[in-house]
């Protein structure tokens, strides 16, 4: 009973004291692992995961990923200098490249070292459509959902000692509690959560392809593609990103207010190709 006892009290504390503040939502958000940990391992997968696979570089398109990430990453410093955060970016070490592989994928590692896969161009169709993609995976980064989720892991983790403990004495119970507890926690929490992410990930990404001079309905119609090129997809609850649908929705519900936050910088006019 002690030991649960003092289980209990330490992930309170952890929630307490590990925590770190979403400068664009404003929210406090789980940093048990810290980012002084966290990006030096994010900067040699990075740079591993280069060392295995295909970058195009030199081409026209190669080149519209990096100017097109240098536009998002500028425009990230230029909203976050003007809203008080000026030194949040001192760790971060961009990297734009384009990778040859069919599948219709990018992605940003911690500290701003992003992927695209030749597979999604045809998707996104043009420099607008990579900025749409580039802002949403950018504003991760930012966002510190990598902290988040490795945090959430941990705490998830945590739950499963204390219950098997807790059980410990009735086998038939623990095992019952383990199914339960590893079905509830991913479809009940840890997926919402990362919905949760992607949500927040296409608004900032709105603001941010705004701020670059990128026209934020381009993404609703960049999901439109998305859409039709996924054809079947698993219920929303079941997913750890949200439905076409919603996002679409979002998107475009979000749009003008990306807009309005864009003209603070001086910025009127957006392309949308």
């Amino acid at each position: 009973m002690k030991f649960k006892q003092t289980l209990s009290i330490l992930a309170v504390t952890l929630l307490m004291v590990a925590c770190a503040q979403n400068p664009f939502t404003g929210k406090k958000t789980l940093a048990l692992v810290p980012n002084s940990q966290i990006l030096p391992m994010a900067f040699q997968q990075y740079d591993q995961f280069l060392s295995e696979n295909k970058v195009v570089r030199g081409t026209s398109d190669a080149k519209m990923i990096s100017n097109v990430g240098q536009k998002i990453s500028t425009a990230a410093e230029r909203w976050l200098t003007a809203n008080g955060y000026s030194g949040y970016l001192k760790d971060y070490s961009w990297e734009y490249n384009l990778v040859q592989d069919d599948a219709v994928n990018a992605w940003c590692m911690p500290g701003g070292k992003i992927v695209f896969y030749t597979g999604i161009l045809p998707v996104t169709q043009n420099e607008a459509g990579v900025a749409a993609v580039m802002g949403h995976e950018v504003a991760h980064a930012l966002a510190n959902h990598g902290q988040q989720r490795m945090s959430a892991g941990q705490l998830q983790e945590l739950g499963a000692v204390a219950g098997n403990i807790a059980l410990s004495s009735d086998p038939k119970k623990q095992g019952i509690f383990n199914q339960a507890y590893g079905i509830g926690s991913q479809v009940g929490i840890m997926l919402p959560f990362s919905r949760s992410h992607e949500t927040e990930a296409d608004r900032i990404g709105l603001t941010l392809m705004a701020i670059a001079g990128y026209d934020p309905i381009v993404a609703a119609e960049l999901w439109q593609r998305m859409k039709q090129q996924a054809g079947g997809a698993p219920a929303e609850f079941l997913s750890t990103h949200p439905s076409s649908d919603t996002r679409i929705r979002n998107i475009t519900g979000w749009a003008p207010e990306a807009k309005a936050e864009a003209r603070k910088y001086g910025v009127t006019t957006f392309r949308k190709s």
